[in-house]
């Protein structure tokens, strides 16, 4: 495809996806409120510790997602179907292998540890491991999804990443709302009934994929040569998604050990918090994403940097958009979302936000390290950098220090980690950071001061309370948007954005 039609699948892909987003946030508002006021801020803890477990091997997962794709995209850049049959097929062999060491792990390990290390009340024990059971079963469910949803995001068919997320959205808010009814105990039923939406959307995504693509139809084949370049691409993902998950799910479960289930709840809030406002934000970058990979296969240098600078610079505006409010009145807007909130919940949004916001600065550079698919070097000194969020938390942890140091920690490393992915794309690719420099970092810098100025004199003006508060909510929106507009934007993107304003308001007068 040329670059303009690039453009337009981009956008096509985005429109879909925010779709999707609009209608899994509103209903996911609900289903976190519903289970929440059900549950109970300790059963809501435990679930969502114990799901850590089971989320802590769930590196393999990430692994071979990105393996599987990033092998699959790359040859849809170069058009050959025959390989990509070969490569589909050699991805879930790796997945079956990894399926049953996965099944060993967490029925001997993953139990000793639930069992004998967690803080959580004896009488929910039994409760608990049920949890852990389901939460399995969810897992392998969705380990056997991998190398179809590889296909999907590889051919850029994210309208069915739309269609598909609203039906899981659904079924998740129905499971919430059958909670109301259930006679047995609430906790094990929402998991029982999670592991079952699982399977049905397990079951759509593998039909879709068998349909609308040639190379999703197994056959066992073995490229031994391949299977290893596979193995050994997810084996590198494999370790800087071991440090990721120490750094998530290993400091949860250390939380859990130094301060109980109630910071567990807190975590788990601000997490939901998190992913709702970043999936506006995925939705842009998984339709940028592909085609980094193909621009990298085609050689078509130009295109590669343009992307990965104006994907980095809109994504992070994107964010803003929904960060800003929570950073300000991330207490307001728990009370009219939930009514009662965990304690912490509130910081634990403020910092999660500023994770969010610098980890965006670095994401589609680590894309461009994936294209070119040198992982030794950098994994191992990604891997030394980010192991160091969770030993330093734990240390500090057991020294008495708060349950929202790791959070600082990870502001201060995500930093760095953006540092070292721009060397090490200098030296691999001869990347243009002063370009980064100058259409990323100092445009994001100017828009995120300029747009924070208004809110906050507001908050000096009006003091704290409801009216100011909401005030202050519309406020940093409209300000985020302005000064995204008459700063953060290029001239030839001003008048693109002014072009298509001018087309919106025409329809709209020939409407009336």
């Amino acid at each position: 495809m040329s670059r303009q039609e690039n453009s337009k699948q981009i956008a096509k892909n985005t429109i879909a996806l925010y779709v999707r987003t609009l209608v899994t946030f509103a209903v996911g508002l609900i289903t976190s409120r519903v289970v929440l006021k059900v549950l109970g801020v300790d059963d809501y803890g435990i679930n969502n510790v114990v799901g850590g477990v089971v989320a802590m091997f769930s590196i393999v997962t990430s692994a071979l997602s990105q393996a599987i794709s990033r092998y699959l995209t790359f040859e849809l850049g170069r058009g050959n179907k025959e390989r990509l049959k070969v490569i589909f097929s050699t991805g879930v062999n790796i997945q079956l292998l990894m399926s049953l060491i996965i099944i060993v792990l967490t029925e001997t390990l993953g139990i000793w540890f639930l069992n004998n290390k967690m803080n959580i009340e004896p009488s929910r024990m039994y409760a608990a491991n049920w949890v852990f059971q389901f939460a399995v079963l969810a897992f392998v469910v969705n380990l056997i999804s991998v190398p179809f949803n590889a296909a999907i995001i590889a051919h850029e068919k994210m309208k069915a990443f739309a269609y598909v997320s609203v039906l899981e959205a659904v079924l998740k808010l129905a499971t919430a709302f059958m909670l109301y009814i259930s006679p047995l105990d609430k906790l094990i039923t929402y998991a029982f009934l999670l592991f079952i939406v699982s399977v049905i959307i397990r079951l759509v995504y593998g039909s879709y994929s068998k349909k609308h693509f040639e190379e999703c139809r197994y056959s066992f084949v073995f490229d031994g040569k391949l299977f290893r370049e596979m193995s050994k691409f997810a084996g590198w993902n494999f370790i800087s998604s071991t440090a990721y998950i120490f750094n998530t799910q290993g400091i949860n479960i250390a939380s859990n050990i130094f301060f109980g289930v109630g910071v567990n709840a807190a975590r788990g809030v601000a997490t939901q918090v998190d992913s709702m406002t970043r999936n506006f934000v995925s939705n842009f970058t998984t339709a940028v994403k592909p085609q980094i990979i193909k621009s990298y296969s085609s050689e078509d240098k130009d295109y590669l940097f343009k992307l990965t600078c104006n994907g980095t610079r809109f994504s992070y505006f994107l964010m803003l958009v929904f960060a800003m409010p929570f950073m300000l009145e991330a207490e307001t807007l728990l009370k009219l979302w939930l009514g009662t909130y965990p304690d912490y919940a509130p910081v634990f949004i403020k910092l999660t936000m500023g994770i969010s916001l610098i980890g965006l600065l670095g994401d589609l550079l680590y894309t461009n390290i994936l294209a070119i698919g040198k992982l030794k070097k950098y994994m191992i000194c990604e891997v030394a950098l980010t192991i160091f969020i969770f030993i330093a938390s734990y240390i500090l942890f057991s020294l008495g220090y708060p349950p929202t140091i790791p959070y600082v920690i990870f502001i201060i490393v995500y930093g760095l980690l953006v540092i070292l992915r721009l060397v090490f794309l200098k030296r691999l690719e001869d990347f243009p950071v002063n370009q980064y420099l100058r259409s990323v970092i100092w445009p994001v810098l100017k828009v995120s001061v300029a747009a924070s100025l208004v809110p906050l004199c507001l908050r000096i003006a009006f003091g704290n309370n409801m009216a100011a508060s909401v005030t202050i909510i519309f406020a940093s929106f409209l300000s985020v948007i302005l000064a995204v507009y008459l700063i953060g934007l290029e001239r030839n993107e001003k008048a693109l954005v002014k072009g298509k304003m001018i087309q919106f308001i025409k329809k709209l007068n020939k409407n009336e």
